[in-house]
């Protein structure tokens, strides 16, 4: 089974991340869910996206960063939208990493290196029609893995949400949620 650090979306560590972060150790994974944003929840996206531009991007990162150097290495990164930014250089700058899954977002490998580790599996999942993730560049940023990466997997998903797998958010979409976590738990198999 494998050990997975995931970090949590720009509203914060809310219900949903816990409950997603729950299934996976159903599955029998060990999972930890850092709250990068120290108790806050915020009801929408932009008060989220406000607090995480006023704390500062590289500070989130930070925290991301000093909660992973507690663990072992060997860890499988994941994050949800904003979480991907400390999930992303974690799996490209850590040793040892097993593999990442970024959900809802991706930014360019070049960011955090010069290119994506050698051996390390990643999925990067979001919905086709989202205005963050296909009208941001996020998409063209995992287009660009993928054709890099041997091993990279990109899943799109019809509709416009961005937070879909998020079961505590307006946004969560059931049918996708389910197939996403079919996806993972499937990538996580073969770690």
């Amino acid at each position: 089974m494998a050990e997975v650090l995931l970090f949590h979306h720009a509203q914060g560590l809310t219900s949903g991340v816990r409950e997603f972060a729950e299934e996976l150790r159903r599955a029998g994974h060990t999972v930890h869910v850092p709250d990068l944003y120290e108790g806050r929840v915020f009801e929408s996206l932009d008060e989220g996206g406000g607090y995480a531009q006023e704390t500062g991007f590289q500070t989130i990162i930070e925290r991301g960063r000093s909660f992973a150097a507690w663990l072992p290495g060997e860890l499988v990164y994941a994050g949800f939208s904003l979480g991907v930014l400390p999930a992303q250089q974690l799996a490209q700058t850590r040793a040892g990493a097993r593999g990442a899954l970024l959900f809802h977002s991706c930014v360019p490998v070049t960011e955090f290196g010069e290119s994506w580790p050698q051996g390390v599996p990643v999925q990067v999942h979001g919905m086709e029609g989202d205005p963050f993730f296909a009208g941001e560049g996020d998409v063209e940023a995992a287009r660009a893995l993928v054709e890099s990466a041997p091993g990279a997997e990109l899943f799109l998903y019809e509709g416009k949400d961005h937070l879909f797998a998020d079961s505590s958010l307006p946004s969560y979409d059931e049918p996708a949620a389910r197939l996403l976590m079919e996806r993972v738990l499937g990538f996580l198999a073969r770690i």
